[in-house]
């Protein structure tokens, strides 16, 4: 087992962040898994395709389901209810199987990590690898 870290800084409120060479850059085995885990509560890790359109959907999706129109009760604390909230609608992490020292993705699927609440330095993603 090892364990390894990316430090990402964020440009926008609402960022998809493509780390998939980034993992296969730092993966130390030749068979086994990774947990990708992302250390932030307004964040998130998912897998899905990379392809503009979808990901500007991802976006607007979001936007929709957790809107400026209420008055979320999280805000009196530090007016960033609506990353949190969209934060529990995605994933802090996934678990992607290695073969041949590289992620086994499927051939549309790329890593992402997506910053719910930048623009922000530093954001923390723990890659915990496991051999077979």
């Amino acid at each position: 087992m090892s364990y390894k870290k990316l430090i990402l800084n964020t440009n926008k409120n609402f960022e998809i962040i493509d780390i998939t060479s980034m993992i296969n850059q730092e993966i130390d085995i030749d068979s086994g898994i990774v947990n990708v885990f992302s250390k932030h509560s307004t964040s998130a890790i998912v897998v899905n395709e990379n392809e503009s359109g979808l990901l500007a959907d991802l976006e607007l999706m979001l936007s929709d389901l957790v809107s400026d129109k209420y008055s979320w009760k999280h805000d009196n604390i530090d007016n960033n209810a609506k990353s949190h909230l969209k934060s529990f609608l995605l994933s802090s992490s996934e678990t992607i199987p290695i073969t041949h020292g590289q992620l086994d993705l499927g051939t549309w699927q790329s890593v992402f990590f997506i910053e719910l609440d930048g623009p922000r330095k530093n954001r923390t993603v723990n890659l915990k690898f496991i051999s077979d």
